[in-house]
C-alpha cells in the first residue's frame, strides 16, 4: 500500500513491552513482504497468530487448462457464469500464465464459516454487482459496484454480501500489485498528473477485535492447493496496527480520465502495474479535441502483450455485439482495432459512457476449461465486412 495508515492501539515504539489489562502480553506480528525489505505492517494480537490446531486435506485447484497456445481473438461471455452461493466454489479461473489468474465469480452468500487466505498471490476484486463489507484483521472495508479491492498475498478475509446478486472480476497475482511509478514522487506521493489521488482511497476502517479462543477455520491456498486450517483463536483479534501493507478500495468512479487532442493510447487509462501485466480503467470521458480527429482506436498490434478487456457497463464506441460483463482477448502479435463501422461512426462525436477494465500481460494468456463453456462464436471473424 502506497501510504501509511494505523488503526485501534498500538505501543508508541516498536518491539517494546505492549500489555493488555490483565497484565499479559500483547502478540506482535510482523506482516511484511521482500524479506524484510518490502511493504509492511505491525500488528498487535490478543493471542499468538501461530495457534493451528489442525492441518485438513488439500484439495487441488489448479485451473484446467483447455488452450496451451491461443492464436485467436476470443470473445467470453461473463454473465453466462452460473452464480454459486460458497464465494471460493464460484471463482472460476478463465485465462491464466504463470503471472497471473483472471476469472469471474458470482457468489450468492456472504462467508459466514470460514475465513480465506491467499498465500501465493495480491488479488484484485472488481465488484460489477453488489454490495457488501470486506472484513480483515486490518478492520473494514465497504465495496459497491465499480470499486477495485486489493487485497495483499497473506491477508487473512471475509466477504459479507447484502444480496445473493454479486458478479466479481478477479486478478491472483503472483507479483505485487502497486500503483504506477510514473504517477509517483520518490516519497511515494501520488503527483499532480496522476489520475486519482490519496483522497480517493477506501481504506480500512472500524477495526473490530473478537476476543475468541475455539475452532476457526481457514483455507488457505498455496500452490495451487487449498488447505483448511483450524486455528485456536480468531484471526481478528488485532488491537491496533500501523504500516504499508494492508488491504484497500478504489473505486472506477474516482478515476479520472487524462484526454488530448488527438487520440491518447491505452496507458493514460493504467491504474495499477507489476512487473508482468497492468491494469487500466477505461472510463467516462470528453473524446479528442482537434477538429479533424478520430476518436476511435487505431488499429495496433499488441507485440509484446496479450490484451483482456472485460466490460463493465455504457457504449462500447469501438465494438459491435458488446454487453456488460463480456470479455475479449486479442493475443500478442495479431493486429486488432475497431469493429467495421466504428471509426467512421466515431468521428464528430464529443464523448463516450464506456466503462471497462483491461489487463494486459506481457506472457501470453492461456485458455482454461471454463474459459471456452462461455466462449461466443468466431469473434476473431468479427472485423470481416
Amino acid at each position: 500500500m502506497p501510504i501509511y495508515h494505523k488503526l485501534g492501539k498500538i505501543p508508541q515504539k516498536r518491539h517494546t513491552i505492549f500489555r493488555q489489562p490483565n497484565g499479559e502480553l500483547y502478540k506482535e506480528q510482523l506482516f511484511g513482504t521482500i524479506g524484510f525489505d518490502g511493504m509492511s505492517s505491525l500488528m498487535y494480537h490478543i493471542h499468538p497468530p501461530t495457534m493451528v490446531k489442525e492441518i485438513q486435506e488439500s484439495i487441488d485447484v489448479n485451473p484446467k487448462i483447455a488452450v496451451e497456445k491461443n492464436m485467436a481473438s476470443r470473445k467470453l461471455i461473463g454473465f453466462d457464469v452460473a452464480p454459486k452461493a460458497d464465494f471460493l466454489e464460484s471463482r472460476e479461473p478463465m485465462l491464466i500464465n504463470s503471472d497471473i489468474h483472471i476469472g469471474v465469480a458470482a457468489p450468492q452468500q456472504s462467508m459466514t464459516d470460514y475465513f480465506y487466505k491467499n498465500a501465493d498471490a495480491d488479488e484484485m476484486l472488481f465488484i460489477h454487482q453488489g454490495t457488501g463489507k470486506l472484513k480483515t484483521p486490518f478492520g473494514k472495508i465497504e465495496f459497491e459496484y465499480g470499486d477495485y479491492l486489493i487485497i495483499p498475498r497473506g491477508v487473512i478475509y471475509q466477504l459479507e454480501f447484502d444480496t445473493a446478486d454479486n458478479r466479481i472480476l478477479y486478478a491472483e497475482s503472483f507479483h505485487p500489485i502497486y500503483t504506477p511509478k510514473r504517477y509517483r514522487n520518490w516519497f511515494g506521493q501520488l503527483l499532480e498528473h496522476s489520475p486519482f489521488c490519496e483522497r480517493d482511497y477506501k481504506l480500512p476502517e472500524d477495526l473490530e477485535t473478537y476476543d475468541e479462543t475455539g475452532d476457526f477455520l481457514i483455507k488457505i491456498k498455496k500452490q495451487g492447493t487449498l488447505t483448511p486450517y483450524v486455528y485456536g483463536a480468531h484471526p481478528f483479534d488485532v488491537v491496533g496496527w500501523d504500516g504499508y501493507n494492508y488491504p484497500y478500495g478504489f473505486s472506477i468512479h474516482n478515476f479520472e480520465p487524462i484526454t488530448g487532442r488527438v487520440h491518447q493510447p491505452p496507458p493514460v487509462h493504467q491504474t495499477f502495474e507489476t512487473s508482468a501485466f497492468v491494469i487500466c480503467s477505461f472510463c467516462p470521458r470528453l473524446y479528442d479535441y482537434h477538429p479533424e480527429a478520430i476518436p476511435a482506436p487505431y488499429n495496433h498490434s499488441n507485440i509484446d502483450s496479450d490484451e483482456l478487456l472485460y466490460y463493465v457497463d455504457g457504449d462500447f464506441m469501438s465494438r459491435n455485439n458488446i454487453g456488460p460483463g463480456y470479455m475479449t482477448l486479442h493475443p500478442g502479435g495479431i493486429p486488432h482495432g475497431p469493429h467495421p463501422g466504428a471509426y467512421e461512426r466515431s468521428i464528430g462525436k464529443k464523448s463516450t459512457e464506456e466503462l471497462a477494465v483491461m489487463i494486459d500481460t506481457f506472457k501470453p494468456l492461456k485458455l482454461t476449461e471454463n474459459a471456452l463453456k462461455i466462449e461466443k462464436g468466431d469473434y476473431f471473424r468479427s472485423w470481416i465486412h
